[in-house]
């Protein structure tokens, strides 16, 4: 494969079907030639939140990564891998499935709650997949430095790099969420 999206910020189109993906923000995690895998940044789910808190004895926010396997568990956590099954995401994040670990070393206080974000799901594409929703304008790949992964975020995440990207994503950005009523 000689180019990937790993590492990328896709960004959804305005979406008539308000599915998951509407006003999306997703991270990609892995691209190559077999398919694709993210996880969505900017959208909770206040049910599974809930039920964490139970588990942890705090309030933890829990996104929906994607449509895909919702029962399991995602770590995107910040620092130095605290786990030996992990995948780096880039030189300050990695991701994780660990759910033992990470809850051990919250609880432990030896990491930080804030440096870690969960997901539920995550989002995925066949091989080819991914290219040709690119190609169709579903999605706009944006190149992000300095972002926090770990940072709560919710629809502004969209509306905020929209804005940034200028140009046409003004009229994006500025669109009610459901276009037939502008």
């Amino acid at each position: 494969m000689e180019f990937s999206y790993k590492g990328k910020i896709l960004i959804s189109a305005p979406d008539l079907s308000g599915d998951i993906f509407s006003r999306a923000v997703v991270l990609m995690i892995d691209h190559n030639e077999q398919g694709a895998f993210g996880l969505i940044l900017n959208r909770r789910n206040d049910e599974i939140s809930a039920h964490m808190r139970q588990i942890f004895g705090f309030d933890v926010a829990v996104y929906e990564g994607g449509p895909m396997e919702n029962d399991k568990i995602f770590f995107i956590v910040r620092g130095v891998p605290l786990t030996e099954a992990f995948l780096k995401v880039d030189e300050n994040y990695y991701l994780t499935e660990d759910v033992e670990a990470i809850a051990a070393e919250i609880i432990s206080g030896r990491l930080n709650a804030e440096d870690v974000k969960i997901f539920s799901g995550y989002s995925g594409w066949a091989a080819m997949q991914l290219e040709s929703e690119i190609a169709r304008r579903a999605w706009t790949v944006v190149e992000v430095f300095n972002m926090d992964y770990t940072a709560p975020n919710d629809q502004t995440l969209w509306k905020h790099i929209m804005q940034n990207l200028g140009g046409e994503f003004l009229l994006y950005a500025n669109a009610p969420e459901n276009v037939m009523m502008n």
